[in-house]
């Protein structure tokens, strides 16, 4: 298969929005990750998803919507703090799950009862579902498992010549996917931590339950919620360890254990403590860097041909519970505590 790499212009954009309706794949940029997007009420369209991806057919997507007017048509019912919570964070990286409706295909849900769905804010993103007159689902555009790509280039790396199209919207801003909370229950259960905090959600429905999965292995025989919970994810070939501690006594355990193909991953500024390679993915003191810079930061790993990478671990504060989240994901829970 050949794919089609268009611009964010209008022209491109209607071509891919009829890629989309035929049924086609389509790369697009969000303000979160870029996503394989397919239209959602069309099985087999959502089924190639998971054959372009490698991805488990257990794995449930996140429905992609351009207005208020077209969530009625997904899910069963509306509660009142999704409402309150889409003012507050609608457009924008926040994924809500419902109890979903009759005309979302079981493709999407993984067989579940509800359904996933955001209002993304990128223009184009927004622009592209409001062309092609449909909701899409739309998981990242990567092989199964991998980084997420911020960019065109990364997507292209991994699929090209699988999916139809790859539209190019530039950068994305927030470079981890989005906040995916479960509201189908009395009390807010979060199941992805990303840019809408702990602390932003609590400002609008008060309490909010953090699932366990959040900082573990989700359980043997668990049913994924929510993408990004039961497989091992956002992982580069190298292998990923995690080392908590300070800046000198990671640098310490690091420059200690230095070895043919091995690289400290570390924050901006600290790599002067080290005597081994290094890439950095931000400052220690701001997650939203670390966010934005993580995974390219991983995708580099490979492109440099790392074995392993010793990688210095962020807050768990406010987005650094999302940056520490794909972290442990990224690392197969391998953890080195320091101090």
């Amino acid at each position: 298969m050949q794919t089609l790499h268009l611009t964010d212009k209008e022209y491109d954009l209607s071509q891919a929005a009829t890629l989309l309706r035929d049924g086609q794949l389509v790369a697009i940029p969000t303000e979160t990750v870029y996503g394989l997007a397919a239209d959602a009420r069309n099985g087999a369209a959502v089924a190639s998803i998971f054959t372009a991806k490698g991805r488990p057919m257990d794995n449930p997507l996140i429905v992609h919507i351009a207005d208020m007017s077209e969530l009625p048509l997904l899910v069963a019912e509306i509660p009142p703090q999704a409402l309150a919570l889409a003012a507050a964070f609608w457009p924008g990286p926040l994924t809500m799950i419902f109890k979903k409706g009759d005309s979302v295909p079981n493709e999407v849900s993984a067989g579940l009862q509800t359904v996933a769905v955001r209002m993304p804010s990128h223009p184009v993103a927004r622009n592209l579902i409001r062309l092609s007159g449909c909701p899409l689902a739309a998981p990242s555009a990567n092989r199964s498992g991998s980084p997420s790509p911020t960019n065109a280039y990364r997507v292209a790396e991994d699929m090209d010549g699988r999916i139809a199209a790859i539209v190019d919207g530039g950068e994305c801003t927030v470079g981890v996917e989005s906040t995916v909370i479960d509201i189908t229950g009395e009390t807010v259960r979060l199941l992805r931590p990303g840019a809408v905090t702990v602390e932003m959600l609590q400002a609008v429905v008060g309490a909010v339950e953090v699932d366990e999965a959040v900082l573990n292995p989700l359980k043997d025989g668990a049913t994924a919620a929510s993408p990004g919970m039961k497989y091992k994810h956002y992982a580069p070939s190298a292998r990923v360890i995690l080392v908590k501690g300070s800046a000198d006594a990671y640098a310490t355990y690091v420059n200690a254990h230095a070895a043919a193909n091995t690289v400290a991953l570390c924050f901006d500024g600290e790599e002067r403590l080290l005597t081994v390679p290094f890439l950095t993915y931000g400052p220690r003191n701001d997650a939203k860097a670390q966010a934005h810079r993580l995974f390219d930061a991983l995708r580099r790993l490979d492109d440099e041909g790392v074995r392993v990478a010793y990688t210095a671990c962020p807050s768990t504060d406010g987005v650094g519970l999302a940056v520490y989240n794909r972290l442990l994901r990224a690392a197969g829970f391998e953890v080195i505590i320091l101090e």
